[in-house]
């Protein structure tokens, strides 16, 4: 993974050699069985699971991915470049000002609570789960997942361009010149808002130009989240990758590569990705609707301890509120239980 740190769309030219690697059309089809997976993650005491835009697609976040994926009339890669800003940062500042402005209004799904879920569950049994997200939206975080890696950094952080000083930043609008700009509309016309009034540092004597702290394309990913995430897929025992179009480079690597050392991948996606051959299992169709039952469910949650025939009179009142759940356990066995 050293070798290759710089965020990129993959192509054929820049990287014939991964377009070789990936398994042939011909080979079996992963799995979608979903008790042998959940044997499998019974059993796993490290756990990464790798996140992309389809997951934040489903809390309504814009992808700027494929047919359609325009802002105005720009996709991402030609906004989302170190160039774009030096070239016309009033512009990337409106996208990224209405990018951070729609992300205040979406709310996290059933995958990303069913992750977070899982991730305390796991932790109280001693077992670990990462999170390594390409996402830069933050609804991990929102929805409860601790131990989270973003590689590509947050809407909601910024970074000096004179000082180089990074913080936390939620004003909305980011600066008062922003105010009511960045409508993804065709026809509208960029601001042009003056450099002076855009986004500055407030770090004494500076006033620097802020600009979003993402990691653009073309950009080097940060070499100590890099190395924790190395270190987090070289000694997991469960892969998961969920809602990632497997096309962005380098993250796109990561879970072929844990594949290839023969720990088991599970991949939950709408679609086939490069890399869906190369995995163990595949599961087709929303992840708010496929992750939620692959990894059981916690919240608030009343286990049941007694047998089906004293309580089915309760049982039968509870599903009327309430849908069943089933919890893969440490020890493998699976236990009921009811979401109330």
């Amino acid at each position: 993974m050293h070798q290759l740190t710089c965020r990129a769309i993959r192509s054929s030219h820049l990287f014939p050699q991964l377009k070789r690697s990936w398994p042939s059309p011909d080979m079996a089809r992963p799995s979608s069985d979903l008790a042998a997976f959940r044997e499998i993650f019974s059993k796993a005491k490290n756990v990464a699971i790798l996140t992309g835009a389809g997951v934040s697609a489903e809390s309504g976040v814009p992808t700027f991915r494929g047919a359609g994926g325009f802002w105005r009339k720009w996709q991402a890669q030609e906004l989302a470049t170190p160039e774009a800003f030096s070239r016309n940062p009033s512009r990337v500042w409106e996208f990224y000002h209405y990018r951070r402005e729609v992300m205040l209004t979406k709310n996290p799904n059933p995958a990303h609570l069913a992750i977070a879920e899982c991730e305390e569950r796991l932790r109280q049994q001693g077992r670990e789960v990462t999170v390594v997200t390409q996402n830069i939206d933050e609804l991990h975080r929102r929805a409860g997942s601790k131990n989270i890696l973003e590689i590509h950094g947050s809407l909601f952080k910024t970074r000096c361009m004179t000082c180089g000083h990074e913080a936390a930043n939620y004003n909305s609008p980011i600066c008062a010149a922003l105010a009511g700009k960045g409508a993804p509309d065709p026809d509208t016309h960029d601001a042009q808002i003056p450099v002076e009034q855009l986004p500055r540092c407030e770090q004494a004597g500076c006033h620097g130009l802020l600009r979003p702290a993402v990691v653009w394309f073309g950009e080097t990913l940060d070499a100590d989240v890099l190395t924790h995430a190395e270190r987090v897929l070289d000694r997991c025992d469960l892969c998961l990758v969920v809602g990632t179009s497997s096309v962005v480079y380098p993250a796109a690597m990561f879970a072929p590569q844990v594949a290839a050392r023969g720990v088991p991948v599970a991949e939950f996606n709408m679609e086939d990705t490069p890399a869906t051959m190369s995995f163990r299992f595949h599961f087709h169709g929303p992840c708010g609707t496929t992750l939620p039952p692959a990894l059981g469910g916690r919240r608030t949650w009343a286990r049941r301890i007694c047998s089906m025939s004293v309580c089915s009179i309760f049982i039968q009142y509870m599903c009327e509120f309430s849908s069943f759940y089933e919890d893969p356990c440490a020890d493998g066995k699976e236990n009921i239980y009811f979401r109330i």
